[in-house]
């Protein structure tokens, strides 16, 4: 199946689920999907286009054809949560609690957009015993001149099931985590090809900083992250078949507490 008619089938699903016509332009690189009910517009990227289009617009939502191959129904699912859709539960009917390192790895790759990471430290929110809605944190950092008991830990991954949506879910998990091991900050980084205004404001997070796009090669439908032109190098002799292309990069978001 080409890529047109995989971003057709894409776009058609897309439609039943947020249940509107879209607005699609078609350019030699990239489609632009409109959302009449709503501010957000998708770009979806051909082999072509290495690296974002209109990086300013805070709006806009960035995906790579090749994404569409593995993280279709996520994107999807996604989508419709950033928009109101999906079923909605508040924190408040949740219990929350320690996850395995199994069961963290197999929910993260089965909803999370990037993957799974285990972490050092897990914490899920469960509705009548389910699991809808994990974080994930790493071990605690000594900085340099701060006080001897402070440290620093970093929220690896967070994520809900998809097609649903936790409302007050990572506050609670936040708060569960601060009271176990009370660290001196936490901090995150915001994947700018969704998000470039962080809900994580209202939650004392400030932004720390940003990092620069990160390169990838592609080869059938796999990225490897490019850390060094020795890298790009290698790759390309492994998988001549691929091609490079760059995120939109992240921000640092971070939450001092003690």
């Amino acid at each position: 199946m080409g890529y047109a008619t995989s971003i057709k089938n894409f776009i058609s699903r897309l439609e039943g689920h947020l249940e509107e016509k879209l607005m699609v332009l078609e350019e030699s690189s990239y489609y632009k999907i409109t959302i009449p009910s709503s501010e957000r517009n998708i770009f979806i990227y051909l082999p072509t286009q290495m690296q974002r289009l209109f990086p300013e617009d805070p709006k806009l939502i960035h995906v790579d054809v090749e994404n569409l191959a593995t993280q279709s129904e996520n994107t999807i699912l996604r989508l419709g949560s950033l928009l109101g859709k999906g079923k909605t539960y508040y924190a408040r009917q949740t219990v929350v609690a320690r996850v395995d390192k199994r069961v963290t790895t197999n929910f993260l790759a089965e909803h999370h957009m990037q993957g799974a990471m285990p972490g050092k430290y897990r914490y899920g929110l469960f509705y009548q015993g389910e699991l809808i809605s994990i974080a994930v944190f790493s071990g605690g950092r000594k900085i340099l001149n701060t006080p001897d008991n402070y440290r620093s830990f970093e929220l690896i991954r967070f994520c809900h099931k998809s097609g649903i949506r936790v409302t007050g879910g990572i506050s609670k998990l936040l708060k569960a985590f601060i009271a176990d091991f009370q660290p001196g900050d936490i901090m995150t980084y915001v994947d700018k090809d969704w998000s470039q205004d962080s809900s994580l404001k209202i939650l004392n997070f400030q932004e720390a900083g940003q990092k620069e796009p990160m390169e990838f090669w592609i080869n059938d439908g796999e990225r490897y992250l490019i850390r060094s032109p020795e890298d790009r190098e290698s790759y390309r002799h492994l998988y001549p078949k691929g091609y490079t292309k760059f995120n939109m990069g992240s921000i640092k978001m971070v939450s001092v507490l003690g």
